[in-house]
């Protein structure tokens, strides 16, 4: 691990302002950015400490929602009762994602920016152009069993790790963050992460600095939440393919509501409402959901080992929805 400078900050603005050299960066759990410093895939020069920040409640917004601090961890926002009464497949995408013990350190913000667990990103005497731009991609013709299949472009295939951040794309959820200069703003989540095209390194818009300092998550939608994750083995492994999902039925066995967003197969948390628009008001019959499935892997493209996501996405689509059509949940 290289030297780096190391600072506590008191405020939000502070925090910024001191972390606005291209070169630092924030820290509060660390549970990857630590991980990354130690195989010099990250080389901050200097590390804000943002953990005596007041940003650790969760409390109730005016029109029925959420404003979570970005502190909070992963392991208080799961079990907080609001989230467990309201927003279940938030708590159950979280409790999928990791270990007690790391969930007990990782916090909110944090989870939006941790990074892919490509191979070739973590082997640092490989080329990748996540890591160092314009050397290359050997995932596309290499090792990428795990590697996404949509959003992907020639210079890069990695798969974005988080599975909270795939339910709270489900949930419209939007970020506040606070820049160097003291301004304000907020993002949603479908407008925060950016696709590789030929910038892979750039993974979302924060800026220079930018702290993320809450997250919203609006009125709850009424439906059966679920939060269903293929992989390798039963727990704490990363999603070869995963399903956040909130879908409600009529009592004639009609689709009224539905939203679908998946983790592991895109670059980003992937969503397409055109697809959940397909599906609404229809009785979801099996050829009603091979369209939905065709729409949602219109462009999708493997890369050899990670072919079989594609077939394993309309499985997991299919039973999504027959389930709910059962009225059963996760």
């Amino acid at each position: 691990m290289k030297r780096f400078e190391y600072s506590r900050a008191d405020t939000p603005k502070q925090a910024a302002t001191s972390a606005s050299p291209k070169e630092a960066a924030f820290i509060a759990g660390g549970t990857n950015l630590l991980d990354l410093m130690k195989y010099e895939i990250e080389t901050p020069i200097k590390l804000v400490d943002v953990t005596r920040l007041e940003l650790e409640q969760i409390e109730p917004t005016a029109d029925g929602g959420l404003r979570i601090g970005t502190l909070v961890t992963n392991s208080d926002l799961a079990a907080h009762p609001d989230v467990v009464a309201n927003y279940p497949v938030l708590s159950r995408a979280i409790l999928a994602g990791a270990t007690g013990q790391l969930r007990n350190k990782a916090t909110t913000g944090g989870n939006f920016l941790q990074r892919t667990r490509c191979y070739y990103f973590y082997q640092t005497d490989s080329p990748c152009n996540k890591r160092e731009p314009g050397t290359g991609c050997p995932a596309i013709n290499g090792e990428n069993r795990t590697l996404a299949i949509l959003g992907t472009s020639e210079a890069c295939i990695a798969q974005h790790p988080s599975d909270m951040a795939v339910a709270m794309r489900l949930l419209d959820a939007k970020i506040e963050t606070v820049k160097t200069d003291g301004s304000t703003r907020t993002i949603p989540v479908k407008d925060f992460y950016c696709l590789p095209k030929d910038t892979p390194h750039i993974e979302n818009v924060l800026e220079s600095g930018e702290l993320i300092t809450h997250v919203v998550l609006p009125a709850p939608i009424k439906g059966i939440h679920t939060y269903d994750k293929v992989r390798d083995r039963a727990s704490y492994a990363f999603a070869l393919v995963s399903c956040a999902a909130v879908i409600d039925v009529d009592d004639s066995g009609k689709l009224t509501t539905i939203r679908l967003a998946f983790g592991g197969i895109g670059t980003e948390p992937w969503r397409n409402e055109k697809v959940e628009a397909l599906l609404t008001d229809t009785d979801g019959n099996s050829d009603v959901i091979r369209q939905a499935a065709d729409l949602l892997l219109k462009e999708a493209k493997g890369n050899g080992q990670n072919d079989f996501k594609i077939p394993l996405t309309r499985r997991l689509l299919k039973q999504v929805i027959q389930r709910a059509l059962a009225g059963e949940g996760a």
